[in-house]
């Protein structure tokens, strides 16, 4: 499919997002890659502007929560940054949200030859009626914070490579790590 000097017409580049909500740059934007109780795990693919299949869950393990990225930002990784969103119901791969950040759970991806630091925002979406009181992830509670953390180290260790978490912090923070990743 070739388009006008010989550009391709393919679907919409939602990593081409701006990352801040233009009213209220409190918010941030959020593009889902992989809803909440999936075993199968998506990423776009910026490219060929497609989701594409990453990997599959082993069965009794699944997302526990919506998981995507906050577009025009680029982690240390070398993707965009990564964000777990507390919502009432599932989302969908594409779909593009408005969250309220409420900290970032930060660690480090330990692979054969390197550490990379990946840390991971998490975020309310802003009309969760079963998470609007969440403001920071200390409302959370520590029990639930630490399944989350659980979460990201074993869902390492399935691809044979290890995260350490170093900390958790406030909204601040997270809305800090999106600033200073913006491409």
């Amino acid at each position: 499919m070739g388009g006008k000097n010989g550009t391709r017409n393919g679907l919409a580049n939602p990593s081409r997002l701006k990352a801040f909500d233009a009213d209220d740059k409190h918010m941030l934007r959020v593009v889902i890659e992989t809803p909440k109780g999936s075993r199968n795990k998506f990423a776009f693919n910026a490219e060929d502007h497609i989701f594409e299949l990453k990997k599959v869950l082993p069965a009794g393990m699944a997302f526990p929560y919506d998981f995507g990225f906050v577009p025009s930002t680029e982690a240390d990784d070398g993707d965009p940054v990564d964000v777990l969103v507390l919502m009432d119901e599932p989302a969908f791969p594409g779909c593009a949200l408005t969250c309220r950040p409420v900290g970032v759970i930060e660690g480090e991806q330990v692979g054969k030859k390197r550490k990379v630091r990946n840390d991971r925002i998490v975020a309310v979406e802003q009309d969760a009626h079963s998470w609007a009181d969440i403001k920071t992830l200390d409302d959370l509670g520590k029990h639930f914070l630490k399944e989350l953390e659980e979460f990201f180290v074993e869902y390492h260790r399935l691809s044979d490579k290890e995260y350490r978490v170093l900390g958790a912090k406030g909204p601040s923070r997270a809305r800090k790590l999106v600033k200073v990743s913006m491409k």
